[in-house]
């Protein structure tokens, strides 16, 4: 699973052939029958077999011979490869494989009903086998097969590949999507999906990012902190954020440290204080009481430092600061991947990895100390 021009047709060519050879990297012996499944026809022969990385350009020895009119491939192993298309299912009824190839899964026409018929006649030899490459797409097949442990799963990056794609490309793509929710499915590789009854969706948030930011009148910076140390604690969100002279709130940056130490966390909170010129540092003391000021203080004793405590439960205190997204008072200065992935993953049963969301509690601090007040909560209206 990977991102565009990571190398993955190269990967499932080079699997393909050394299958149908028996090369011992690969197999062990020489395939009979191999299944080449694609969205349609003409990307198996365009992409899977005759593309600049596909079975024929890779063959540099025991090049296989194409049949167009029968749409197979022909070694002189004996090993044949049948063309098939995620528009006919039905098509992979009776034949049988001993290998399958299966490209850009997550644009399959029929996903389910193709992958089933496949697995019906993957039932020659002693080990029948299949690799899937594809760029990820919150598609149901694709969560089925990633759900799998007994599934190997290899993630590339367009970044890898950078030196076999053309001069210029990666700057290029990167200025324009990296950290983007486009971006991180493909060039990263990342299956990205919304969660349905989250408080955002990644749609409303993509619009969100200006990175040029004006004047503010004020900055915070939030922090969360774990409940305790060490290798199995949560995350401690560190969060800052402004407002303009337009009313209008900024995000400015995301600092999130996992696994920290309270001296960590705290000259981190502190480095961002310092570099945006912030007004104070607002600190939930729920977990730590007295210690979460005083460990700020023993590093800084100039920093000034506001106690909150949450009185409401999580769902309750970010379901206002929802509502300024929605009505547009909000801004992103830059992307902020992981937390993004925590605000669209955000439900009222909290995130569906059952962890704390750290780095959006910071975030609903810092937006509430400037935008909210006590006496100011905007009205609720339920995000589609």
């Amino acid at each position: 699973m990977g991102g565009r021009g990571s190398g993955k047709t190269r990967a499932g060519a080079e699997w393909t052939a050394g299958m149908a050879l028996g090369l011992p990297t690969i197999a062990s012996e020489t395939c009979g029958h191999i299944a080449l499944v694609g969205e349609t026809l003409a990307d198996v022969r365009e992409v899977m077999v005759e593309g600049p990385s596909g079975i024929l350009s890779v063959s540099r020895c025991g090049r296989p011979r194409l049949e167009t009119t029968r749409r197979r491939l022909l070694w002189e192993s004996g090993a044949v490869a049948s063309f098939f298309s995620s528009e006919d299912p039905d098509s992979l009824r009776g034949p049988q494989f001993d290998a399958a190839w299966c490209d850009e899964l997550a644009k399959w026409k029929h996903p389910q009903e193709t992958w089933d018929m496949l697995q019906f006649g993957l039932r020659l030899g002693r080990s029948p086998r299949q690799i899937v490459t594809t760029t990820p797409r919150p598609v149901a097949l694709l969560r089925m097969l990633l759900a799998d442990r007994s599934i190997p799963v290899t993630r590339m990056r367009t970044a890898e590949n950078a030196g076999h794609l053309a001069p210029g490309f990666m700057g290029m793509i990167e200025s324009r999507y990296a950290g983007s929710r486009l971006g991180r499915q493909e060039l990263d590789g990342e299956l990205i999906e919304d969660r349905a009854d989250a408080l955002w969706s990644r749609a409303s948030i993509e619009g969100l990012v200006c990175k040029t930011v004006p004047p503010l009148r004020r900055v915070v910076v939030a922090v969360d902190p774990p409940a305790s140390a060490g290798k199995n604690s949560d995350a401690c969100g560190i969060v800052a954020a402004g407002v303009d002279h337009d009313g209008f709130g900024w995000v400015l940056a995301d600092e999130t440290l996992s696994q920290a130490k309270p001296y960590q966390w705290a000259r981190r909170a502190i480095a961002l204080y310092h570099r945006l010129e912030a007004d104070m540092i607002i600190a939930e003391v729920n977990q730590g009481g007295d210690m979460v000021a005083a460990v700020i203080s023993a590093e800084d004793h100039a920093v000034p430092v506001r106690p909150v405590r949450a009185m409401r439960g999580k769902w309750l205190r970010a379901e206002p600061v929802a509502a300024l997204y929605e009505q547009g008072r909000i801004r992103h200065a830059g992307r902020f991947p992981a937390l993004e992935d925590e605000m669209c993953d955000f439900a009222p049963g909290g995130l569906s990895s059952g962890r704390s969301p750290d780095r959006l509690d910071a975030l609903v601090w810092a937006l509430n100390e400037l935008m909210l007040g006590r006496d100011k909560v905007p009205r609720i209206r339920r995000m589609e």
